[in-house]
């Protein structure tokens, strides 16, 4: 026969034992989520990627026109393409360079009227339409071209748990909208997880979360802006001659350029259209070196002063490339 005090200690222990498994069950009911929402590169390293690229980062604050990501997902998912856009628009900006806004249509219009005038269709007038937009300097499109989201699970004794995750691979490229050349296409992936848990099933109900997509869509764009950082930082800064004034060469650069006083020019002259005989469109033109240019100061966001450093001869539209 079991006695009492034995069945009182029993008891005792059964209900600590109880109580503990319910603390841990509670403690374990708070969803646990790697990476914020807001902030969602973490699970990557990205963050820390940017902010490091965004500190090396000393070329002009460069305005990018940021169109409408288009949407090639399979199941179409609904307003996955300008979400991305938004997204890329804040990074950009984060980044240290200028969003802007244009519309497929404009940008469509502004490569046909290229086209018409590299082969003469059209007459170029007081400006070449290669020139681009006075105010944009590079664009970004792409696609979002796949987007799933799975569920994850354990089981391990009396704790379960559920993990969400969210993935989203992301086409994309970085053009100069003056040449039409692009600098950058690539392809890349973002991933977001949250996870879920609790004691004998206690808590690890997942449920839809609109975080999960706008997670894995940053990380795959924070991705794509550090690689875009990374060729801007490669690209030499160019400008253009606006007026000689004996000795002073007044230059298109102002502090928009972020260069430093003492900065070297190479200065080009440039000569005849480079014809693609396959195309009939204007890849280029012949440049001739004629001279080095010294940064003296700025006048302005757009506007800076330079003295002759070597050669002669200088003028208005010849074309100004700093020394790396």
């Amino acid at each position: 026969m079991v006695s009492g005090h034995f069945c009182a200690r029993f008891k005792t222990t059964l209900a600590v034992t109880f109580a503990a498994v319910m603390v841990m069950g509670v403690s374990s009911c708070t969803p646990t989520m790697i990476g914020a929402v807001k902030e969602d590169v973490s699970l990557t390293g990205q963050t820390a990627r940017l902010e490091a690229q965004g500190v090396e980062y000393r070329g002009p604050e460069y305005n990018v026109a940021i169109l409408t990501f288009a949407n090639k997902t399979p199941g179409k998912v609904l307003g996955i393409g300008e979400a991305a856009t938004d997204i890329l628009r804040t990074i950009v900006k984060k980044a240290g360079l200028e969003p802007i806004t244009v519309s497929n249509d404009e940008m469509r219009q502004q490569e046909e009227l290229i086209r018409l005038q590299q082969t003469g269709a059209i007459k170029t007038g007081k400006k070449s339409a290669s020139e681009g937009f006075e105010s944009i300097d590079y664009r970004v499109s792409g696609a979002i071209t796949s987007y799933a989201e799975l569920e994850e699970g354990s089981d391990i004794i009396v704790h379960k748990s559920k993990t969400q995750v969210a993935r989203v691979q992301v086409d994309y490229a970085l053009v100069d909208v003056a040449t039409g050349k692009s600098l950058l296409a690539e392809s890349g992936m973002g991933e977001y997880r949250k996870t879920t848990g609790g004691v004998l099933g206690l808590g690890s109900k997942s449920t839809a979360d609109a975080g999960l997509r706008e997670g894995a869509l940053r990380d795959a764009m924070t991705k794509a802006m550090t690689r875009m950082i990374e060729k801007l930082n490669a690209e030499p800064f160019q400008g253009r001659v606006l007026v000689v004034e004996g000795s002073t060469i007044v230059i298109k650069a102002g502090e928009r350029s972020r260069l430093a006083v003492g900065t070297v020019f190479d200065v080009f002259r440039p000569g005849q259209d480079l014809i693609d005989p396959d195309t009939g469109r204007v890849i280029g033109k012949r440049e001739k070196k004629i001279g080095e240019i010294l940064l003296t100061g700025h006048q302005g966001p757009k506007i800076s002063e330079a003295s002759v450093k070597t050669g002669s001869g200088f003028a208005a539209g010849d074309l100004i490339k700093a020394v790396k």
